[in-house]
Protein backbone atom coordinates (compact mmCIF):
# COMPACT_ATOMS: atom_id res chain seq x y z
CA UNK A 1 0.00 0.00 0.00
CA UNK A 2 1.58 3.15 -1.11
CA UNK A 3 -0.52 5.49 1.63
CA UNK A 4 -2.07 7.69 -1.59
CA UNK A 5 -4.20 5.32 -2.55
CA UNK A 6 -6.71 4.87 -0.12
CA UNK A 7 -8.99 2.02 0.26
CA UNK A 8 -12.16 2.29 -0.90
CA UNK A 9 -14.69 1.83 2.29
CA UNK A 10 -17.57 -0.50 1.46
CA UNK A 11 -19.50 0.41 4.54
CA UNK A 12 -19.20 4.00 2.92
CA UNK A 13 -20.86 2.53 -0.09
CA UNK A 14 -23.09 0.44 2.07
CA UNK A 15 -24.35 3.42 3.74
CA UNK A 16 -25.04 5.60 1.07
CA UNK A 17 -27.29 2.72 -0.70
CA UNK A 18 -29.16 3.16 2.61
CA UNK A 19 -29.67 6.42 2.53
CA UNK A 20 -31.21 6.68 -1.20
CA UNK A 21 -33.22 3.71 -0.21
CA UNK A 22 -34.81 5.83 3.03
CA UNK A 23 -34.78 8.90 0.62
CA UNK A 24 -36.86 6.88 -2.01
CA UNK A 25 -38.91 5.03 0.83
CA UNK A 26 -39.87 8.59 2.22
CA UNK A 27 -40.70 9.76 -1.30
CA UNK A 28 -43.23 7.09 -2.12
CA UNK A 29 -44.76 8.04 1.52
CA UNK A 30 -45.01 11.76 0.87
CA UNK A 31 -46.66 10.51 -2.07
CA UNK A 32 -49.29 8.72 -0.35
CA UNK A 33 -49.82 10.55 1.90
CA UNK A 34 -50.76 13.55 -1.06
CA UNK A 35 -52.70 10.96 -2.32
CA UNK A 36 -54.89 10.11 0.53
CA UNK A 37 -55.72 14.09 1.16
CA UNK A 38 -56.13 14.50 -2.64
CA UNK A 39 -58.68 11.80 -2.85
CA UNK A 40 -60.57 13.15 0.67
CA UNK A 41 -60.42 16.39 -0.78
CA UNK A 42 -62.21 15.66 -3.65
CA UNK A 43 -65.14 14.31 -1.64
CA UNK A 44 -65.81 18.02 -0.31
CA UNK A 45 -67.37 18.80 -3.84
CA UNK A 46 -69.69 15.76 -4.27
CA UNK A 47 -73.31 15.43 -2.88
CA UNK A 48 -72.44 12.57 0.01
CA UNK A 49 -74.50 11.97 3.11
CA UNK A 50 -74.36 14.75 6.15
CA UNK A 51 -72.88 12.18 8.50
CA UNK A 52 -70.26 10.89 6.16
CA UNK A 53 -69.50 14.46 5.03
CA UNK A 54 -68.79 15.48 8.65
CA UNK A 55 -66.27 12.29 9.05
CA UNK A 56 -64.58 12.84 5.89
CA UNK A 57 -64.07 16.79 6.32
CA UNK A 58 -62.31 15.12 9.81
CA UNK A 59 -60.08 12.56 7.79
CA UNK A 60 -59.16 15.11 4.78
CA UNK A 61 -58.03 18.29 7.88
CA UNK A 62 -55.96 15.39 9.65
CA UNK A 63 -54.49 14.07 6.02
CA UNK A 64 -53.88 17.85 5.32
CA UNK A 65 -52.12 18.42 8.11
CA UNK A 66 -49.16 15.56 7.09
CA UNK A 67 -49.53 16.09 3.46
CA UNK A 68 -48.16 19.82 3.69
CA UNK A 69 -44.31 20.62 4.48
CA UNK A 70 -41.85 17.40 5.21
CA UNK A 71 -43.97 14.53 6.89
CA UNK A 72 -43.04 13.66 10.72
CA UNK A 73 -41.31 11.17 12.17
CA UNK A 74 -42.54 7.56 11.29
CA UNK A 75 -44.57 7.49 14.26
CA UNK A 76 -45.87 10.42 14.38
CA UNK A 77 -46.99 9.75 10.58
CA UNK A 78 -48.21 6.50 11.83
CA UNK A 79 -50.35 7.86 14.40
CA UNK A 80 -52.09 10.59 12.35
CA UNK A 81 -52.92 7.51 9.76
CA UNK A 82 -54.66 5.64 12.52
CA UNK A 83 -57.11 8.26 13.39
CA UNK A 84 -57.54 8.77 9.67
CA UNK A 85 -58.03 4.84 9.37
CA UNK A 86 -60.66 5.37 12.84
CA UNK A 87 -62.34 8.36 11.22
CA UNK A 88 -62.88 6.45 7.73
CA UNK A 89 -64.21 3.30 9.45
CA UNK A 90 -67.42 5.20 10.23
CA UNK A 91 -68.29 5.97 6.32
CA UNK A 92 -70.19 2.94 5.04
CA UNK A 93 -70.70 4.86 2.17
CA UNK A 94 -71.96 8.35 0.49
CA UNK A 95 -74.60 7.69 -1.60
CA UNK A 96 -72.56 9.12 -4.37
CA UNK A 97 -70.61 6.68 -6.92
CA UNK A 98 -68.17 9.49 -7.63
CA UNK A 99 -67.74 10.08 -3.87
CA UNK A 100 -67.12 6.42 -2.75
CA UNK A 101 -64.92 5.90 -5.84
CA UNK A 102 -62.42 8.97 -4.09
CA UNK A 103 -62.93 6.99 -0.44
CA UNK A 104 -62.00 3.64 -1.82
CA UNK A 105 -58.96 5.10 -3.53
CA UNK A 106 -57.93 7.31 -0.15
CA UNK A 107 -58.55 4.01 1.66
CA UNK A 108 -56.47 1.94 -0.62
CA UNK A 109 -53.72 5.02 -0.05
CA UNK A 110 -53.93 4.69 3.40
CA UNK A 111 -53.48 0.69 3.76
CA UNK A 112 -50.17 1.22 1.33
CA UNK A 113 -48.96 3.87 3.57
CA UNK A 114 -49.50 2.03 6.52
CA UNK A 115 -47.95 -1.31 5.33
CA UNK A 116 -44.69 0.88 4.56
CA UNK A 117 -44.59 1.72 7.91
CA UNK A 118 -44.89 -1.54 9.20
CA UNK A 119 -48.18 -1.49 10.32
CA UNK A 120 -49.71 -4.85 9.19
CA UNK A 121 -52.43 -5.66 12.17
CA UNK A 122 -55.29 -5.10 9.44
CA UNK A 123 -56.17 -1.87 10.98
CA UNK A 124 -59.64 -1.79 13.04
CA UNK A 125 -61.74 -3.54 10.55
CA UNK A 126 -63.17 -5.78 12.86
CA UNK A 127 -62.33 -9.44 11.38
CA UNK A 128 -62.02 -10.47 14.85
CA UNK A 129 -63.80 -13.84 15.73
CA UNK A 130 -66.08 -14.08 18.50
Amino acid sequence: MTGSDPDPDPDASADADADTDAESDRDDLDRLVTTLHDRLAATATRPVREDASRWLGEAEAVAGDLAVGPLPDDEVVRTRLGHVEHLLSNVDGTEDEAADEHVASARAALADALAMLGDDDGGSDGDRAG
